[in-house]
């Protein structure tokens, strides 16, 4: 399938505030990769890829991890995604990590290449799930693991739903199509593990994953953070009057600071961890 060139804009729009903030989301998922290390059997010395990278996590904490007998390979549709992990690996002095663009559903490697696949919140994007899984069950070794991370539902989630809940009280926003692109595509049980099972993943499994978002930040830039990073965001948030938009923000900031503390934010999460075997000889 041809990926959606509007959707790859979006991102492409959005790779300066994910470069930006690339630091402080690495700490504030970072409950969510060792869930992505431990359901996908990563170890010192592994080849692993990492899907819909961004600006290069969790394939750099990965890359750290499989140490330099290892390999992590980075992909991402977006270009300006690819440069921005590129220049987090060249900082960081990480020579076992490399990234690239491309998407997941043509993944330019040969068959049986990885000893681990993941993706952290890329699967909910795909604009066809059961070929990128398909592609993915084919790069990865026989009897070898992908695992991936999908938000649950929103409601169980502050993060998402402390702003959209105020904006939506302006904004229209019409739910979308139940198989549309989006955060919560596959919130629902089972949903994510299905396309597993019609990929041919052997024993597709899930969990849900409930952990604690730290965020060392005060409420005020924990609003612009999430309002730079999230074109949706963006957009309503443009929508809005100067009248609306003050009380928007005083809202959010007031709900926001049910989660402050004096390290900064700490927001509770929870996500699903789908994860499948391959067990194709060829």
């Amino acid at each position: 399938m041809q990926p959606d060139q509007e959707a790859i804009s979006a991102w492409r729009n959005s790779a300066p505030f994910w470069e930006k903030h690339r630091e402080i989301t690495r700490q504030m998922f970072a409950p969510v990769t060792h869930a992505l290390v431990e359901d996908g059997l990563i170890a010192g010395g592994h080849a692993v890829l990492d899907i819909a990278t961004g600006p290069g996590e969790p394939a750099l904490t990965i890359a750290d991890l499989v140490g330099p007998e290892g390999k992590v390979f980075g992909i991402d549709p977006a270009p300006e995604m690819v440069q921005a992990a590129r220049r987090a690996a060249d900082r960081l002095a990480f020579r076992n990590a490399q990234f690239q663009i491309a998407s997941a559903d043509r993944l330019p490697f040969p068959t049986h290449t990885f000893d681990a696949v993941v993706s952290r919140f890329g699967a909910m994007f795909f604009p066809s799930p059961v070929d990128a899984v398909r592609e993915m069950l084919r790069v990865l070794k026989q009897g070898r693991k992908l695992a991936l991370a999908v938000w649950y539902f929103a409601e169980r989630n502050p993060f998402h739903f402390t702003l959209w809940r105020f904006i939506d009280r302006y904004v229209d926003s019409p739910p979308p199509a139940p198989d549309a692109p989006d955060a919560f595509r596959f919130a629902s049980p089972g949903k994510l593990r299905d396309v597993l099972a019609v990929a041919g993943a052997i024993v597709p499994s899930e969990r849900v994953l409930q952990f604690e978002i730290r965020a060392p930040m005060s409420v005020e830039d924990f609003w612009i953070l999430r309002c730079e990073m999230s074109e949706k965001l963006r957009e309503k948030i443009a929508m809005l009057s100067r009248v609306q938009l003050t009380e928007v923000k005083r809202q959010a900031l007031e709900a926001l600071r049910e989660y402050s503390t004096d390290r900064g934010l700490t927001i509770p999460a929870e996500v699903l961890i789908v994860s499948g075997t391959n067990n194709r000889s060829v």
